[in-house]
């Protein structure tokens, strides 16, 4: 992957730029007042995933006022996220100009950052943000605001406790931690994991990965790579393993032709990110499984990036029924009874959203009520991928199968790509992120003063600091006028 040199730096730009954000914060009391009555040994909320979607979840949470948090992320500081690990792509789908985390501070946008270091004929010539550079960005957001992320902490199971939850989790940090929320800010798997089709189960593992795998592209030279799929994260892996010296990359696509237009694209809108939640479920399966069916074409330039090499092809019309392994090479069967011999496959699969796959939840993983529970489309709008969808309540909670099965779910909300068929894009991509993080601090702020209640009532009964000291005023007498009859 090539990406352009970065224009020249202005090295007073960004403190300049800091020291504009502090003083807008300031103007704006920020952070809230710290208003969540304590509780000994227990956090309020704990925010796993310190990527994008954690950080401006944070952000929202501060700006309310909820002051006793935790964020926890499983991977070193300054890998949080896909944009350093498996995202392959050269440069963000998302128009540049979004505003994305910076939770309506201008000072707080990628296009400040930028402007501020490298000038604005530098940004007005900017095509696409390149990808290690919107970690750069993040990198610098979590250090102005100060964000305080516990790297290498993974939550491995979540228990109720009372009204409380226990998260068991392993890192340098204890064993368990207390806390009465939870936020899921766990990105484009979150309530999933990466979509591993059967027919590579029996295949050995060296000779497959997934493309949100680690993969050694250097071992690819020279090398037969199958790619099944054409969604982003199949072209871009197909780019890497190409721009590495493969021998040749064959795209394997079932579909009939290329996909060639972002149908989410050209509805979003405000109205869509604030209105989608509110739509019945008729409307919310329609607007989903119709964009899962046409199906978000990989962006213009990554596609360039693979069609640019003689050796890359793109064959469509071929469903991979098998796989299997042939005298050191693999032998890729089609569901026309066809096949053809590789070296090695990667596979731009996706990810399943299914909250059955995720170790956090234990055995109440199938008490999470899913789409499939709740709605029934038509035949023509039919998808069980779709099916397995969390339902989740409005406040990005999660619901019971049965009531009563396991209440404590109500205690964790799922602010990740997880949470889009019943809430829309608000909690895993750019352009709506930080609508989504006001949505959920809000619910929040909403569910811990009313568990307090009786608190902050006492509180206020209790609260006796005067405005006024005697001095302001001085009593007279109504001089006033004898009763001298009824008026007739």
């Amino acid at each position: 992957m090539t990406t352009p040199p970065a224009p020249k730096i202005d090295a007073q730009g960004l403190p300049a730029l800091e020291a504009r954000l502090q003083e807008d914060l300031s103007f704006l009391c920020w952070p809230g007042k710290d208003w969540v009555p304590a509780r000994e040994g227990v956090s309020d909320v704990v925010i796993i995933g310190g990527g994008m979607c954690g950080m401006v979840a944070w952000m929202a949470l501060k700006t309310g006022g909820i002051h006793n948090m935790r964020v926890l992320d499983r991977s070193p500081e300054g890998l949080e996220g896909p944009w350093v690990t498996y995202a392959r792509m050269e440069t963000l789908r998302s128009p540049k100009e979004l505003t994305g985390p910076a939770y309506g501070h201008g000072a707080l946008s990628f296009q400040a950052w930028y402007r501020s270091q490298y000038g604005t004929d530098a940004w007005n010539s900017l095509d696409k943000i390149p990808r290690p550079m919107w970690m750069d960005y993040l990198k610098w957001y979590r250090r102005v605001l100060d964000i305080d992320i516990e790297n290498g902490v993974s939550v491995d199971l979540v228990e109720p406790e009372g009204d409380l939850l226990r998260l068991h989790v392993s890192g340098p940090s204890q064993k368990t931690i207390l806390t009465r929320k939870l936020v899921f800010a766990t990105g484009r798997d979150g309530t999933g994991e990466p979509n591993i089709p059967e027919f590579v189960k029996e295949l050995p593992r060296h000779q497959w990965a997934h493309s949100a795998h680690e993969i050694d592209f250097s071992a690819l030279e020279n090398k037969r790579v199958a790619v099944v799929g054409v969604g982003a994260s199949a072209v871009d892996n197909s780019a890497e393993a190409l721009e590495h010296g493969a021998a040749e990359v064959r795209h394997l696509i079932r579909r009939k032709e290329m996909p060639i237009i972002n149908k989410m694209m050209g509805i979003g809108s405000f109205g869509f990110t604030a209105g989608f939640a509110e739509l019945t479920d008729e409307w919310r399966w329609r607007f989903m499984q119709y964009s899962f069916d046409t199906q978000t074409p990989p962006p213009h330039g990554s596609t360039q990036r693979v069609s640019g090499h003689a050796n890359a092809y793109f064959h469509f019309g071929k469903s991979v029924s098998s796989t299997r392994e042939k005298n050191g090479t693999v032998e890729v069967g089609f569901s026309d009874g066809t096949s053809y011999d590789t070296d090695f496959v990667i596979l731009g699969t996706g990810f399943t959203i299914d909250p059955m796959s995720r170790t956090e939840f234990g055995e109440a993983a199938g008490d999470i009520l899913l789409w499939e529970d709740v709605y029934t489309p038509p035949i023509d709008e039919a998808s069980s991928n779709l099916g397995r969808f969390p339902y989740l309540n409005p406040d990005f909670t999660f619901l019971e199968k049965t009531p009563g099965s396991a209440p404590w779910l109500g205690n964790v909300y799922c602010f990740n790509y997880g949470a889009s068929a019943s809430l829309g894009k608000v909690s895993g991509d750019i352009p709506g992120i930080s609508e989504g993080a006001s949505w959920l601090a809000r619910a929040i702020a909403a569910r811990l003063y009313a568990e307090d209640v009786a608190e902050h009532w006492q509180a206020m009964k209790d609260y006796s600091k005067p405005e006024l000291d005697g001095t302001e005023w001085q009593p007279s007498e109504l001089e006033i006028k004898p009763k001298t009859g009824a008026m007739v």
